[in-house]
């Protein structure tokens, strides 16, 4: 961005980069990501409602619906009407919210630790394989998906003021998410051992206060966040269509997009195998390859790349490409295993 200011978006910088290839190349694969994400977040809500609300079904046109299929669609009723606003704003401030719902996540884990008899002195650890090597490629790939969202940081970098202080904005970010989810990591473990579950709110026990802290807070992100999620991928189908009522369009299509999520997110049962796979395919491909890409490919022509600079940059694609190749075929392999 520092080397053309006309740059406001990720696919800006694949057309800076590579032209109108890069552009369409980088689009489609953060629409993918986008779609995927909210797919995610609409398992994320059935799995915790179901976990909140046990054992609750209705009957609907003579088929009983239940479990997480129902909250899936619960949910989708309640995100359906922030899909048609035109102005977002207000769910920016509301999903602003986050960082406080990961902390009271991991405050809840510690809370179950001291409230529960179990704690950190029972035998979930024992047996346990503290280094598992096999596991390795699905860890990775959810690492990385942790660090996802870096399809924000120009929008984030073209409303700062003082545009100089940006690069404290994804470091100190990035440290702070760090130690949360360092933490979160091994209160799960210490808690679970290998019995703890893709999603760590699934372990904690029915009923209990700290349960549902750390639920009700886990809802809220995907209820403030999928308008937003799904927004650039509405517009940017809005935006081929020869329509003159952008209106009415716009409600269609987000309507039609939270139907064809909440199908998807209705019939898929892996959760933690479906962000493997976003973060080994897209998310990489989006916080690593793309821009140590791009960063290559528009400054080394001017001479402001150093030899050493260039050697630690293809060090991190190396990585970065083994994760995503790697990372890939274990999702995929897992996913296909469920059916």
């Amino acid at each position: 961005m520092r080397a053309d200011y006309s740059v406001s978006s990720y696919p800006d910088i694949g057309q800076l980069a590579f032209g109108p290839h890069g552009r369409r190349a980088i689009g489609v694969i953060m629409y993918m990501e986008l779609y995927l994400v909210a797919i995610s977040f609409l398992i994320l809500e059935g799995d915790n409602l179901d976990k909140l609300f046990p054992g609750v079904s209705i009957d609907i046109a003579g088929y009983q619906v239940q479990g997480k299929q129902l909250f899936v669609l619960v949910a989708a009723a309640a995100i359906l009407p922030t899909t048609w606003l035109k102005n977002l704003s207000v769910l920016a401030y509301v999903s602003a919210v986050g960082l406080v719902a990961s902390a009271a996540l991991t405050a809840s884990l510690a809370w179950a630790a001291i409230a529960s008899e179990r704690g950190f002195h029972a035998d979930a650890t024992r047996g346990s394989t503290v280094l598992n090597l096999r596991g390795l490629p699905t860890s990775l790939s959810l690492y990385f998906v942790c660090f996802s969202g870096h399809g924000v940081f120009p929008t984030v970098h073209s409303s700062m003021k003082k545009k100089k202080d940006f690069p404290k904005v994804p470091l100190i970010s990035s440290v702070l998410c760090s130690l949360n989810y360092a933490l979160t990591a091994i209160l799960g473990y210490l808690l679970y051992g290998d019995d703890v579950q893709a999603q760590v709110t699934l372990n904690l026990p029915t009923g209990k206060m700290y349960t549902k802290v750390a639920i009700l807070t886990t809802l809220i992100n995907p209820l403030a966040k999928y308008a937003l999620v799904i927004q650039p991928i509405a517009e940017a189908i809005e935006a081929k269509l020869p329509v003159a009522e952008r209106g009415l369009t716009r409600v269609l299509i987000s309507t039609a997009m939270l139907v064809s999520t909440v199908v998807v997110a209705s019939t898929v049962p892996f959760f933690g195998y479906l962000m493997s796979f976003t973060g080994s395919s897209l998310n990489v491909a989006v916080a690593v390859l793309f821009p140590c890409l791009s960063y290559l490919k528009i400054y080394m022509p001017r001479s402001g790349v150093h030899r050493f600079e260039v050697a630690a940059i293809i060090g991190i694609l190396v990585i970065g490409v083994c994760v995503a190749v790697v990372g890939t075929y274990a999702s995929v392999h897992q996913i296909i295993g469920t059916f």
